[in-house]
């Protein structure tokens, strides 16, 4: 496997980046999926069904065709952090960062001793060929790996400047189905304190200069998320593009059925 950020350094470069969510833990939609030509898979493991055994075989299907895998872990968890990246994860989206304690906790627990407390097994990391290529992938990793922290609630946008101030810190993600519900507004994003609260968090993130990442909101296209200044626009996932094109192909059955042979 390469150790290479493909994902970022185009972002870094000044391109828009576009990503999937892998949420139905299958090699086959991985393979299908990233085939597709998106510049990033995104294993979810805080709200998907997979594991990190399973998490193995979606990057191994979707490696031909060097889309960059990245993983949302469940938490801000130093355990599951450290094992997300010793399989060769190349970004982690970490939820619910709301203060840049927690910003540097995940930092932390993404950088080897001494600049973090990630555990070191080379004989035990995918990431590195089992150790084959362990001076390599170190070498990269501070570089190459994508720290996101995701800001999803109304303290994490009055918190933005100082979880973006944090040394590590590649991007703020920005969960707007979250702060809808932080604010108990759940998923309606046509309510004006929505609208405003996540005006003010885009505001305020895009003055970090920092690399910015989001998903695609109802009713709103790819181009226009990008065209609010974000770098990485997740547009949807393997679970939802199946679920999409088989709903079209059934409505157009039933909205002009065959008709009758005379």
């Amino acid at each position: 496997m390469t150790v290479e950020n493909r994902c970022k350094r185009k972002m870094l470069a000044g391109e828009p980046a576009l990503g999937a969510w892998l949420s139905m833990g299958s090699p086959i939609a991985a393979e299908i999926v990233a085939d597709a030509g998106y510049d990033a898979v995104i294993m979810d493991h805080e709200h998907g069904p997979g594991d990190l055994l399973n998490a193995v075989t979606l990057m191994q299907a979707a490696s031909a065709s060097g889309a960059t895998p990245m993983m949302r872990v469940p938490w801000n968890d130093i355990v599951y952090i450290k094992r997300a990246l010793d399989i060769g994860v190349m970004g982690i989206i970490i939820p619910y960062v709301q203060n840049a304690d927690e910003a540097e906790a995940a930092v932390a627990a993404c950088r080897f001793p001494t600049a973090g407390v990630r555990g070191v097994a080379p004989h035990a990391g995918r990431c590195s060929g089992w150790g084959t290529r362990l001076k390599a992938y170190l070498e990269a990793m501070p570089h190459e790996l994508l720290v996101a922290c995701q800001i999803e609630t109304e303290e994490a946008i009055d918190n933005i400047e100082e979880i973006a101030a944090v040394d590590g810190v590649d991007m703020l993600f920005l969960g707007p189905s979250d702060i809808s519900a932080s604010i108990d507004h759940m998923l309606d994003m046509q309510e004006p304190k929505v609208i405003r609260l996540i005006q003010k968090a885009e505001r305020k993130m895009r003055a970090t200069g920092k690399l910015l990442g989001t998903v695609t909101r109802p009713g709103k296209t790819v181009n226009w998320t990008f065209e609010r200044g974000y770098h990485m626009v997740i547009a949807g996932g393997d679970a939802r593009l199946l679920q999409r094109a088989a709903a079209t192909q059934v409505k157009e059955f039933r909205d002009s059925p065959p008709k009758k042979r005379k």
